[in-house]
């Protein structure tokens, strides 16, 4: 692996949803997530970190270091434990200088680890906790929303009885018929010294979030899409200007207000390079 960042970095990523569900809640039926406020849709956090991980699954499946702690159907005590078969350790709760070293494992073999941190002080194999350098806020997207729910039918019967009627299976979906979502996220250089997140590594993170929706298809999700990811790069570990003034500099508006957005194309996106601070970079990757 190559060495760990020596830049701090924020980024922005604008992406689309068309007649599909981008984020179920689960309090409310599974309908798309919605502030009750203002009507805007909210995409959460970790509904975008699932999909970066399954990216890294499939992109790196056979490299080492590129494993998925938080993967599918696993047993994450069952990973922890394997750290310490790895080491040679026994399990010990309270052991400080075994878990640190069974720490370093976990963030050596798990991409996710390193990138997002972890918590991973449960069992009897502990390997504490791990705050990763890749943080990303709830998106929200740019106009109100519609949730929009559509009657489905199936012609094919569960039952022999049910076969005998005319009844047929009844069912729901939750949709939006469009939406342009906005995601801000944050990158610590300090913090990827610490769990060893590395240049490779973000330049794969890069490449998760322009390709994440493009194995992620199906009815339920409609079509979804990365369309604009900004980068701001910094000069230094540090950091060169506050986040919220470079996330102030990248705007979307809707020229035409006389009929709902149902398109990427009804949106200008606007990148104040102007009153960009000195030593700071701007770069457009998508």
């Amino acid at each position: 692996m190559s060495n760990p960042l020596q830049n701090r970095y924020e980024f922005i990523l604008f992406y689309d949803v068309e007649n599909g569900n981008p984020n179920g809640d689960p309090d409310a039926g599974n309908m798309p997530r919605i502030d009750p406020q203002t009507g805007y849709g909210i995409v959460t956090d970790v509904c975008l970190k699932r999909k970066v991980r399954n990216y890294v699954q499939i992109a790196r499946s056979a490299a080492d270091g590129y494993d998925i702690y938080v993967s599918e159907g696993s047993v994450l005590n069952n990973k922890q434990k394997e750290a310490y078969e790895a080491k040679g350790f026994a399990a010990k709760k309270d052991n400080k200088d075994d878990k640190l070293i069974a720490q370093k494992y976990m963030c050596e073999r798990f991409y996710d680890v390193r990138t997002f941190g972890a918590v991973m002080d449960t069992g009897d194999y502990k390997c504490g906790q791990v705050r990763g350098p890749v943080q990303l806020c709830f998106s929200k997207s740019q106009d109100s929303i519609l949730q929009q729910e559509i009657t489905i039918t199936r012609m094919a019967s569960t039952t022999e009885k049910e076969n005998a009627t005319e009844n047929r299976t009844m069912g729901r979906k939750y949709i939006v018929p469009y939406g342009l979502y906005r995601a801000e996220g944050f990158i610590s250089a300090k913090l990827a010294q610490k769990t060893g997140f590395s240049e490779i590594d973000l330049e794969l993170f890069w490449e998760a979030l322009i390709n994440m929706f493009e194995h992620d298809h199906s009815a339920a999700r409609g079509k979804m899409v990365s369309r604009k990811l900004f980068v701001f790069k910094h000069a230094s570990e540090l950091g060169n200007a506050p986040a919220w003034r470079l996330f102030d500099l990248i705007t979307a508006s809707r020229p035409d207000q006389s009929a709902p957005p149902r398109s990427f194309g009804a949106y200008e996106i606007h990148a104040d390079r102007s009153n960009l601070p000195s030593n700071v970079e701007l770069l457009e990757l998508i």
